[in-house]
């Protein structure tokens, strides 16, 4: 119990080991430390712990449920990509950036929990997600960078909050399911090449502030959507 660093690469590769109890003495779990640890299937992060490293879980494709304590203050880029059976998660109100690729390629995962201390959701976050159906941008997000959403195949509903400026290159590049697009921002975001180029402007109906209306209509990628509603009533965002 006097551990406090898990160190880079520490059980990579470790393909016998299928679960793992974090002493709650350790503040950071290292640079690729469970990576490729494909028989993984549950893992304890106590309270003590601060820092998931870069790479922490990458490839554990056996992982199917991790619970991430509020204690968390970064999570490393890449660190959860390809742990493709992990089906849900909750990321903790301590966290402002959620890191490129930290999900990518989780190809189970079916429900996320973005709290409202995150600004920033950055490149390729959730690509490949492609069991996500609906996602709630909190209102703390002000930026969804590029290909954040990318390949979101049966990703249905999107809330986006009041505080979105600026939507990336390609963020919600073939997301062919997509119905819904509900925005609380009174002014339309910005939107990046192809942020919105694969959904169906003839068939998504786009929900808006109602005295935005006339903004959306006139705004770049915005303006090309066939069904847009004005709402007085607001979206929760959870």
């Amino acid at each position: 119990n006097s551990v406090t660093t898990i160190g880079n690469h520490a059980f990579y590769n470790c393909s016998a080991l299928t679960s793992v109890t974090i002493p709650n003495s350790v503040t950071e779990i290292g640079y690729n430390t469970f990576g490729d640890c494909k028989a993984l299937t549950s893992v304890t992060i106590p309270n003590s712990v601060r820092t998931i490293g870069a790479y922490a879980f990458y490839n554990c494709s056996a992982l199917t449920s991790v619970t991430i304590p509020n204690s968390i203050r970064t999570i490393g880029a890449y660190a959860f990509e390809y742990c493709s059976t992990l089906t849900s998660v909750t990321i903790p109100n301590s966290v402002t950036i959620i890191k490129w690729s930290t999900f990518k390629d989780c190809s189970a995962l079916t429900s996320v929990t973005i709290p409202n201390s995150v600004t920033t959701i950055a490149w390729k976050a959730f690509d490949g997600c492609s069991a996500l159906t609906s996602v709630t941008i909190p209102n703390s997000v002000t930026t969804i960078d590029s290909q954040a959403f990318s390949d979101c195949t049966n990703l249905q509903k999107v809330n986006i909050g009041n505080s979105v400026e600026n939507i990336g290159m390609s963020a919600f590049e073939n997301c062919t399911s997509i119905t819904q697009i509900s925005s609380e921002a009174v002014v339309p975001p910005t939107c990046e090449s192809n942020a919105l180029n694969s959904i169906s402007k003839s068939k998504c109906k786009l929900i808006v502030p109602e005295n935005s209306l006339a903004a959306y209509k006139q705004a770049d990628q915005w303006k090309d959507f066939l069904l847009i509603e004005g709402s007085t009533t607001g979206i929760t965002n959870t």
